[in-house]
């Protein structure tokens, strides 16, 4: 399995608080050893908001991972194409958007930053939104290269609007299950699954910092059980592989 999303918090590094809260320490020893046993062979550590534009933690954590693991960071709109090159050839894939939280690029840069990291380095545009707010710009994030949501768009009010998205490309993280509101999980799969059959992504979303429930092992069996068996191996591994090109892929033995 390829795990599209979860957060490494090293304090070696800066951290910073953010909205009055300060994460817990969570670094790569941490998650392997919570990951361990479930088949996870490569991943995309994604920065967050209490990282800011700090991109040491990740050149760091992408070593220690080794070349199935990338990267997501959040870079600002000033950075240039040779430090986008630099964070490309350690295997960053896409720069993130946080528009719950902060720590990133705002809003206002989005449409010209997702569209030169594509140009120089072929990266996506990653969003942690509510869908919902997603309406007024939905033009243009329907004509970005590349895009992609965490978290099933937090909000069944959002999901109409995450629906017609999944429709024009975009891809959908199967995350942070204790984060969403008012969203029926395996109703929500099977819709966005035969929307688009490539646009679901497996992920841990560990350590859930701020979600009223962490991740659980019991959330791979949920998505087993809401889809056809035909759609696991897309939903897991193949639509995420495609999407953040790893260095290298974990072999089955």
């Amino acid at each position: 399995m390829f795990d599209t999303h979860f957060h490494i918090i090293d304090f070696r590094f800066p951290i910073q608080e953010n909205q009055g809260f300060m994460p817990p320490s969570f670094p790569v020893d941490a998650y392997q050893e919570r990951t361990r046993g479930l088949g996870i062979g490569g991943g995309c550590v994604v920065s967050g908001s209490f990282q800011g534009f700090d991109t040491a933690f990740m050149l760091d954590a992408l070593q220690k991972f080794g070349p199935t693991f990338v990267g997501v960071i959040q870079i600002p709109a000033t950075a240039s194409d040779e430090e986008i090159r630099r964070l490309d050839a350690a295997g960053v894939r896409g720069v993130r958007f946080n528009l719950v939280r902060g720590g990133s690029a705002s809003i206002d840069d989005l449409d010209r930053l997702a569209r030169r990291v594509f140009d120089v380095a072929g990266w996506h545009a990653e969003l942690y939104a509510d869908a919902r707010d997603l309406e007024p710009i939905y033009a243009t994030l329907a004509a970005l290269p590349a895009v992609s949501i965490a978290h099933l768009g937090l909000s069944q009010a959002g999901f109409p609007t995450l629906l017609k998205l999944a429709a024009r490309g975009m891809k959908v993280k199967a995350t942070g299950f204790g984060r969403v509101v008012d969203i029926d999980v395996p109703s929500a799969l099977r819709d966005l699954a035969r929307t688009n059959p490539e646009c679901l992504m497996f992920g841990t979303d560990l350590p859930s910092q701020r979600a009223r429930r962490p991740f659980l092992p019991s959330d791979i069996d949920l998505i087993r059980e809401s889809l056809d068996e035909s759609l696991w191996s897309k939903v897991f591994s193949e639509n995420a592989l495609a999407f953040y090109r790893p260095r290298s892929v974990k072999r089955e033995a």
